[in-house]
C-alpha cells in the first residue's frame, strides 16, 4: 500500500507514520507537509532514512501542488491528519483554522475526486460535539454542536466529507478522536506544556477553576485505530476514538505535578477562555465491536511514560519554543527539493 500522509510532520501525524513504517512493512508512506509552526520533522528522524518513507513539503489548501503529489505518487489512500488544531490560536485568529481545516479538506476532496483514490480518511475530533451534559456520552449519531472556530472547521470539513461519499460516491471514512497526549506534543497542548513548566519549576496556567473535563487517549493507540479504520472501515462511517478516561483538567496537572515531584503552589488559576467547552464525552463502542480495537495504555502508564520523554528530551523543547527546529528542513531536506523523483 502506498498512503499520502496530509500534515504528517506533526504531533499525531508523525505518531502514524513511525508506527506505520514500523509495523507495516508493505507499506510506503509520503508526508505531505506545509511545516508550519507545529510541524516538525525532527518528530520523524526514526524514520527518516527508511527507504518506505518520503516528504515534499506543500500546503493542503495549494490545489496545485496536492494534484501534483498526488499524479506522482498515485496513492492507494489519503489519511487527512493536517490541520490547524489549535483552539486558543483559533479564537484570536479564525482564518487560518477555516482555511486549512475547510478549504484544505475541500480541496484534497477535490483531488479524491478527480484521480480516483480508492480511500480517503479524514481525522477530526470529539470538539465537534460541544460540550456535554454529565452523564451522556456523544456516538457518532450525537448532534454537532462546535463552539470555536476550530471545531466548527473541523465539523464542517466532516460535513464536507460525508457529502462527497454521499454525492460522487467516494470511498470516505471520519474518526474523531479525543484528546491525545504522548511524546513529540507541541508545547502548548495542555499535558506537554505542564510537564515543561513543572520541570522548570514555572508556573503552571490553568483555565478558569479546572474542572473542565477531557477524555485523554494514549497517541499510539489513536493510531492503531486509525490503522484498524483505514484497512476494515466501512465507507460513510463515522468512528469515535477514545481512550476511556475522563478526567478534570485540575486532576491532570494535578498528577503531573505528583509524577514529577513538584508542589501544586505552582498551579497558577488564570482567566478562562472564551466559550471554553465544559465536557468532552465520547463512546468508542462502535470501533471497539468492529475493529476488535482497544486502548492500550492506562492514564497513569501514559502520563509517567510523556514525563520520562519531556525530561529526557528538554532540548527538543527548547528548539521548538525558540522555533531552531524550522532549521531542520533546511539542513536535512531543502536540498532534495519536493520533486518524488529525486527522493
Amino acid at each position: 500500500m502506498r498512503l499520502l500522509v496530509t500534515g504528517g510532520s506533526g504531533f499525531i501525524g508523525s505518531a502514524f507514520i513511525r508506527l506505520t513504517i514500523k509495523s507495516e512493512p508493505g507499506t510506503e508512506v509520503l508526508n505531505f507537509d506545509s511545516l508550519t509552526y507545529a510541524g516538525n520533522l525532527e518528530n520523524l528522524t526514526d524514520v527518516a532514512e527508511n527507504s518506505r518513507y518520503h516528504f515534499v513539503k506543500g500546503n493542503v489548501v495549494d490545489p496545485q501542488a496536492v494534484d501534483r503529489t498526488i499524479v506522482e505518487w498515485q496513492p492507494d489512500a489519503i489519511v487527512h491528519f493536517a490541520a490547524e488544531s489549535h483552539v486558543d490560536r483559533s479564537i484570536i485568529s479564525p482564518q487560518p483554522a477555516v482555511e486549512t481545516n475547510f478549504n484544505g479538506t475541500f480541496q484534497l476532496l477535490e483531488a479524491v475526486r478527480k484521480h480516483k483514490i480508492s480511500r480517503y480518511l479524514q481525522i477530526s475530533t470529539d470538539e465537534v460535539y460541544g460540550s456535554i451534559n454529565e452523564p451522556a456520552e456523544a456516538d457518532e449519531t450525537y448532534p454537532l454542536r462546535p463552539s470555536s472556530a476550530y471545531s466548527a472547521s473541523k465539523a464542517a470539513a466532516d460535513l464536507l466529507a460525508l457529502a462527497y461519499f454521499k454525492t460522487y460516491k467516494l470511498d470516505v471514512i471520519v474518526t474523531r478522536a479525543s484528546n491525545n497526549y504522548g511524546p513529540y506534543q507541541f508545547p502548548e497542548k495542555l499535558i506537554p506544556l505542564m510537564i515543561s513548566n513543572a520541570i522548570e519549576d514555572q508556573p503552571l496556567p490553568v483555565y478558569g477553576d479546572g474542572t473542565q473535563v477531557r477524555d485523554w487517549l494514549w497517541v499510539d493507540d489513536h493510531c492503531r485505530a486509525i490503522q484498524a479504520v483505514l484497512k476494515k472501515g466501512r465507507s460513510g462511517e463515522i468512528y469515535n476514538i477514545g481512550g476511556s478516561l475522563a478526567l478534570p483538567n485540575i486532576d491532570v496537572v494535578e498528577k503531573i505535578l505528583t509524577a514529577v515531584g513538584k508542589p501544586n503552589t505552582l498551579i497558577k488559576k488564570v482567566e478562562d477562555r472564551p466559550g471554553h467547552d465544559q465536557r468532552y464525552a465520547i463512546t468508542s463502542d462502535k470501533v471497539m465491536t468492529e475493529m476488535g480495537w482497544t486502548p492500550q495504555v492506562e492514564f497513569e502508564q501514559g502520563l509517567m511514560k510523556a514525563v520520562e520523554w519531556y525530561r529526557k528530551n528538554t532540548d527538543w523543547i527548547e528548539r521548538v519554543r525558540s522555533g531552531e527546529y524550522r532549521d531542520y528542513y533546511e539542513k536535512n531536506y531543502a536540498h532534495r527539493g519536493t520533486n518524488l523523483a529525486q527522493l
